[in-house]
């Protein structure tokens, strides 16, 4: 078995999200490198899994890691948003008992220089899928500064997005990520994270559409009607955290009528489910210690069902 260059975080959160399922199958719609995915076939040895990455590196390495699980394990390669009705449609609606997101980048395309998304990299890519058309290149050296601001306020969160976007600009062409990052140098605040994570946060989040697919998967795991099942999401920023939020929030709503009303008129039983945390998990003193990428990792669950089973 590959040794996983990933550390899965929020493991045993995760594996505890799920407790109480027996048989069934999981759809983890990030695969990766495979880390929770073989936690959850050793922890639950009647259930099956459907894996789904568009990462073909990640699919060949995980399907290598979990050989010994060939019986109960399949890959689909896609973005997890159209992976995920494929995975519902050959598992069986009412057969998905536990559905798992890790939205983070794994620790190897971070760490794999030819990748771009390290701030040392001598390239531009940042690319999840590398067959995808739209790469870092592109949005650092021809999309325009308006745009640019536009993705550094949105996805970033840069308070001096106007002034790093007329940078950029002014620097191009831009040749690579480390070329990128001495950008941000510039604007070195007092926080603890390197000056360019919020700024390749911002690009990748664009070249991916991490938070379309995000909203995609979240609107697929809704129309999918499930009776039974739970979903767990791990986040990695506030972006990502404010819309499964939002979205388990809304499918715990029981009553749906205006807030102006005077009175239920909906029948207050629109409730889909539950949230299993009122507030997300995070991780503990000692996996901070061992994997300090956890540290801003955040784990909210949701469990669906028939209203009177709560």
């Amino acid at each position: 078995m590959p040794q996983s260059p990933h550390i899965p975080v929020l493991l045993s959160q995760t594996i505890a999200s799920f407790e109480g399922i027996d048989e069934g199958f999981f759809i983890d719609c990030t695969l990766g490198y495979a880390g929770h995915s073989q936690a959850l076939l050793e922890h639950f040895p009647k259930a099956k899994l459907i894996g789904i990455d568009r990462d073909q590196t990640a699919i060949d390495f995980a399907t290598r890691r979990l050989a010994p699980f060939t019986e109960r394990f399949e890959a689909i390669r896609a973005d997890f948003a159209s992976g995920f009705a494929r995975a519902v449609a050959r598992a069986g609606v009412l057969n998905v008992k536990g559905v798992l997101a890790d939205i983070g980048v794994s620790s190897l395309q971070l760490d794999k220089l030819e990748r771009g998304f390290g701030f040392e990299s001598d390239v531009l890519d940042m690319r999840m899928d590398q067959d995808a058309a739209l790469d870092a290149y592109e949005v650092v050296n021809n999309y325009s500064q308006s745009e640019l601001e536009r993705i550094l306020r949105e996805y970033g969160e840069l308070p001096h997005a106007r002034k790093l976007a007329a940078d950029i600009v002014q620097a191009r062409p831009i040749e690579s990520a480390k070329a990128l990052a001495s950008l941000a140098m510039r604007y070195r605040g007092g926080k603890k994270i390197h000056p360019a994570t919020l700024l390749f946060q911002a690009i990748r989040i664009e070249v991916n559409d991490e938070l379309g697919q995000l909203t995609s998967v979240l609107d697929a795991i809704e129309a999918a009607n499930f009776v039974d099942t739970i979903v767990s999401i791990i986040t990695f920023h506030s972006l990502e955290d404010r819309i499964v939020k939002q979205r388990f929030r809304a499918w715990a709503q029981s009553c749906i009528c205006d807030a102006q009303a005077m009175r239920c008129t909906c029948g207050n039983n629109h409730a889909l489910g539950v949230e299993l945390h009122r507030k997300p998990q995070s991780a503990d003193s000692s996996e901070l210690a061992s994997n300090p990428r956890s540290r801003s990792a955040k784990l909210r669950s949701f469990r669906f069902g028939a209203r009177e089973t709560f």
